[in-house]
C-alpha cells in the first residue's frame, strides 16, 4: 500500500528471511474492499503483536522467530501502516474495532490470545483488551498514551523535503538522526537493519498517531482490564520516566509488573532483543509473579 517510492530502503537480508518465512494472510476490513494484512509464524498458543507508529511489522523484526519457537506469532500492519489499508475513521476506537475484527476471522472470537503491543501499539493493545475479552495476557511495551511527562533528546527532522528532492544524502541523515533522537540509545544499535525498518516504516505511513499517543486514555483502559499486566520500557525510552509512570499505571485492579531494562531507548524490543524475548517467552508461559516492579 502507499505512493509509488523511488527510494529503495536498505538492504536487510533478515527481513528477507522474515518475509519468505511467513504465512501472509489478507482479511477485509468490517465487509469493505479495504484490507488488512497479517502475518503469521510458529505453532502454540497465539501471540499477537502491534507495531508502533510510523511502524509496520518489522518493528518486532528481531523478536518473532524466539516467540515462534513457543507460540503462533501473529503480526499484523494495523490499518494505514505497511500493507494495510488507510481506514475512513482515524480514531483509537476504530482502529480497535477493525484489529480486533480481523483477528476474530483469522482465530476466532472466543479463542485466547496473548497481545505485546509497542508505543502507539500498547495504546491499541490495551484497547483491544478491553473490547475482545478473551485477551489471556497483556505486555505493553513503551507505551503510548500514558499521558504523563515525556524526555525528549532533541527535535526530529522532517524528512518529507528530502524525499520531494530525491536528496537522497540529507533523506538518509534524517532517517539517522530521528531514530538515535526517538527510537535508539546506542548508537551501535542503528545498524543497517534498523535504518531499513525505519525507513520502509515512515514511508508507508498514512495513519497519523500523534494526537492520539500524546492522550492519557491508557490508564482508563487499563482500570478496565482485569487481566495480567507487563509494562516494560528502556533505561533511556525518551516518551516516559519510565518508574514514575509505572507506579502511575500499576495502580489498577488487575495484576501487574513492570520492568525497566538498561542500557536501551524507546525501541527496546530492537535494541534489547535478548532480555525483551526472554521477558515475553516467560511472560506469555506465564512463569511472572503479579504485582511486582523490577
Amino acid at each position: 500500500m502507499g505512493a509509488a517510492l523511488s527510494f529503495s530502503p536498505p538492504d536487510a537480508p533478515l527481513l528477507a528471511d522474515l518475509e519468505r518465512s511467513a504465512v501472509r494472510q489478507e482479511v477485509s476490513l468490517a465487509g469493505s474492499t479495504l484490507q488488512m494484512t497479517w502475518r503469521r509464524w510458529g505453532e502454540g498458543r497465539p501471540v499477537v503483536l502491534l507495531h508502533g507508529g510510523h511502524g509496520n511489522w518489522r518493528h518486532w523484526a528481531r523478536n518473532v522467530e524466539v516467540l515462534a519457537t513457543r507460540h503462533t506469532v501473529w503480526v499484523p500492519d494495523l490499518p494505514g501502516y505497511g500493507d494495510s489499508s488507510l481506514p475512513a475513521d482515524h480514531t483509537l476506537e476504530a482502529m480497535v474495532a477493525l484489529v480486533g475484527h480481523s483477528l476474530d476471522r483469522l482465530v476466532g472470537p472466543d479463542t485466547p490470545v496473548g497481545v505485546a503491543g509497542f508505543s502507539f501499539g500498547g495504546l491499541v493493545a490495551a484497547g483491544l483488551s478491553v473490547e475482545r475479552g478473551a485477551i489471556s495476557r497483556l505486555a505493553l511495551l513503551g507505551p503510548a498514551g500514558h499521558g504523563s511527562k515525556r524526555r525528549p533528546k532533541g527535535e526530529l527532522r522532517n524528512w518529507k523535503p528530502a524525499l520531494e528532492r530525491e536528496d537522497w544524502v540529507e533523506f538518509d541523515a534524517a532517517m539517522r538522526h530521528n531514530l538515535m533522537m526517538h527510537m535508539l540509545h546506542n548508537v551501535n544499535s542503528l545498524d543497517t537493519t534498523a535504518l531499513a525498518i525505519h525507513t520502509q516504516s515512515c514511508l508507508q505511513t498514512r495513519f497519523h498517531s500523534k494526537r492520539i499517543s500524546r492522550s492519557s486514555q491508557l490508564p482508563q483502559l487499563l482500570e478496565r482490564y482485569t487481566g495480567p499486566v507487563l509494562l516494560a520500557w528502556g533505561e533511556h525510552d525518551v516518551t516516559a520516566h519510565p518508574h514514575s509512570t509505572a507506579s502511575m499505571l500499576m495502580q489498577r485492579r488487575g495484576p501487574c509488573t513492570s520492568v525497566v531494562v538498561p542500557r536501551s531507548g524507546h525501541w527496546v524490543q530492537y535494541e534489547a532483543a535478548s532480555d525483551v524475548n526472554s521477558l515475553l517467552l516467560n511472560w506469555f508461559d506465564q512463569k511472572f509473579s503479579p504485582c511486582q516492579e523490577t
